[in-house]
């Protein structure tokens, strides 16, 4: 009996068929067999199992909306491991709702009338970038928010960066970091460790 595949697979067999060449979001939703979920997909297939997709955050020649297959060399994958418990003490410490927009699970979607809000959970800090699948890490974010995010966390400044800021700050705003430092070290001013 033949299995029918699934829309990752659909879209992984489109990629392999179409390696090197720019393709739009409109082929590979429409190579998912339109399933709403196609970037979470495309996503899963980058991140989860190492293939080398790109898109315009990682290639200045890329349109928002194209993706190219470079290699069919994979990457080292790293697997999510977030556990139902954690699901449900981040969905209900955050409302049921979107930390992004605000929309709640059940709520029609603006972007698509034919269907509600569906919420996932995301990383703050992406699992790519070193983000741990722990509480604290994570949020609850619908489909919409979740798709323009795409492993675009903020990368973190360098400590020249950093003080470069600080520096630059109101002499008041510099005494609240100075404050926050030393309770988040337990010093007090003037002692060293």
């Amino acid at each position: 009996m033949d299995k029918k595949k699934g829309s990752k697979a659909l879209i992984l067999d489109y990629l392999l068929a179409h390696k090197g060449k720019v393709i739009s979001s409109k082929e590979l939703q429409e190579a998912s067999g339109g399933a709403s979920e196609w970037g979470r997909r495309v996503r899963e297939l980058r991140d989860e199992q190492g293939y080398d997709i790109l898109s315009h955050k990682d290639r200045s020649d890329l349109k928002p909306g194209e993706y190219i297959l470079a290699s069919t060399k994979r990457r080292p994958a790293f697997k999510r491991g977030i556990s139902k418990e954690t699901r449900a003490i981040v969905l209900e410490r955050n409302g049921y709702t979107c930390q992004m927009c605000g929309c709640a699970a059940g709520d029609p979607d603006p972007y698509n009338s034919n269907r509600t809000i569906r919420l996932s959970i995301g990383h703050i800090v992406d699992k790519s970038k070193g983000g741990a699948d722990i509480p604290s890490n994570l949020r609850a974010v619908c489909s919409n928010c979740n798709e323009g995010l795409q492993n675009a966390a903020p990368i973190k400044p360098d400590r020249l960066q950093l003080l470069a800021q600080i520096r630059r700050a109101t002499i008041d705003d510099q005494k609240v970091v100075l404050q926050w430092l030393l309770r988040k070290f337990k010093l007090t001013a003037g002692s060293e460790k």
